[in-house]
């Protein structure tokens, strides 16, 4: 098997377990947030804790884009998924960009995919939520 590497920090690849998120929890008031903090935007606490975020979510909020930066295929869905209080931005993968088959509501799970290969025979690897 070639290395994999992630493309966010919080994707976690174990071969133990399914892949999954991890988010930093604050000590003091319970929110959440992806990659370091120095203090909680909530409360102003400096404790946290690395917690497994639920792969399984539904889809609180969309759009459909059409325009993007060169090279950037489009149209492709961005969304923001509740998994059971956790909130996370990402694409929707391996569902048609319209209307008819994205909706509120819809529920989801993680899924991840091979971004592209270095020379070195590395696998970049990203997530994305697909309809369940």
């Amino acid at each position: 098997m070639s290395e994999r590497i992630t493309l966010v920090d919080y994707l976690t690849l174990d071969d133990a377990d399914e892949p999954h998120l991890v988010a930093n929890e604050c000590g003091t008031c319970g929110a959440r947030y992806f990659g370091r903090r120095n203090a909680c935007a909530s409360c102003f606490g400096t404790d946290f804790a690395k917690v497994t975020v639920p792969s399984e979510g539904v889809v609180r909020s969309f759009t459909i884009v059409a325009q993007a930066a060169p090279g950037v295929p489009v149209p492709f869905v961005a969304a923001v998924v509740d998994c059971d209080g956790t909130r996370v931005r990402s694409n929707l993968i391996n569902v048609d960009p319209d209307p008819e088959h994205v909706v509120l509501g819809m529920k989801v799970r993680l899924a991840t995919y091979l971004v592209g290969t270095d020379a070195s025979g590395t696998d970049a690897i990203g997530f994305g939520f697909e309809p369940m």
